[in-house]
């Protein structure tokens, strides 16, 4: 048992309504916490205890500096400390948010999400590959806004294989792009959700950012661009080496893909597992790994990912 000093301000925002940001920080590591008065009693393993009263240290300190703290972020923040010891609250305050134009605010929730930031902005080549829902594609968009707010890149190109998951691109109406738009809405979607919806219409029309398949990417050289590949497990290998070869100077590409849905046709190798096995290893190129872990939507599709996972394994066996 042990007896930890809390801060003299800000109790009812560390402890959250009903005391359930104290009950989730209990959920993560081996301890059992109880208050009184202004104490913590703590028992449980050493290493988790004497990690919470770092994290007290440095919740007093942020308060008094005059930071401010949602429920949400405290929780996010605990997540990260409990699955990497050596971050800390005053990472997740000043380095782990960013906003990339203005609209809405950004932040990893996870180690492994933070993990792919940081390879993003130390690499000109990053592969984030994992189950759906673990940000991949949002995380990259945020940071390709940032770049280009930043003057870092002067354009952004987003692109997909437009494969056919069980449906016929041929029946679907209206002229190309209207065939090609449902599968590229994923990436609209995140530049609407980061940037107001007159300027992402504005950098539309002026090619600054520009959302096409990846078949109009081919016999193109792309300098000081932003450039991600969404849903690379459906590339074919031809398809791959052609877009990792149009990559010029002062660009940056993301690369994600999520190796459960692999929509080609049977038989036919996919060109982000052909990647792996070509570049990894490679100096200036990172991959980066999602598990279920890093789910973060509804529970209920963290719960669906693993038991797909836990089938899939299986019936590997």
């Amino acid at each position: 048992m042990r007896k930890l000093q809390l801060p003299p301000q800000g109790l009812n925002i560390l402890f959250g309504v009903q005391d359930q940001n104290i009950k989730y920080l209990e959920s993560l590591l081996d301890v059992s916490i109880g208050a009184r008065g202004n104490e913590l009693l703590i028992d449980g393993d050493p290493k988790d205890i004497a990690t919470i009263e770092r994290i007290l240290a440095e919740f007093g300190e942020l308060f008094a500096e005059g930071q401010t703290f949602t429920d949400k972020e405290l929780k996010d923040a605990f997540k990260q400390i409990a699955e990497d010891r050596a971050y800390s609250l005053r990472d997740y305050i000043e380095k782990g948010r960013f906003n990339p134009s203005g609209k809405k605010s950004v932040a990893p929730k996870t180690a492994n999400q933070r993990k792919y930031l940081e390879a993003i902005a130390a690499n000109d080549l990053v592969f984030g590959i994992g189950v759906a829902g673990t940000g991949k594609s949002f995380l990259a968009v945020a940071m390709a806004v940032d770049a280009l707010m930043k003057k870092q890149v002067s354009r952004i190109i987003l692109t997909r294989p437009a494969v056919e998951a069980g449906e016929r691109l041929g029946f679907l109406p209206g002229d190309l792009q209207d065939k090609v738009d449902p599968y590229l809405r994923p990436l609209y979607d995140a530049l609407f959700d980061l940037v107001d919806a007159e300027k992402v219409t504005k950098m539309l029309e002026k090619r600054i950012i520009e959302v096409a398949p990846l078949a109009f990417m081919r016999g193109r050289t792309l300098a000081d661009a932003f450039i991600i590949l969404d849903e690379a497990q459906n590339t074919t290998s031809e398809q791959m080496k052609m877009f990792l070869t149009r990559i010029g100077f002062g660009s940056k590409a993301v690369v994600t893909g999520d190796k459960t849905q692999i929509d080609l046709p049977r038989g036919q190798k996919s060109g982000l597992r052909e990647a792996e096995d070509v570049l990894g290893g490679l100096e200036g190129i990172e991959f980066i790994y999602f598990t279920d872990k890093d789910v973060v939507r509804h529970k209920l599709v963290q719960m669906i990912v693993k038991a797909y996972e836990v089938h899939s394994n299986s019936s590997e066996q």
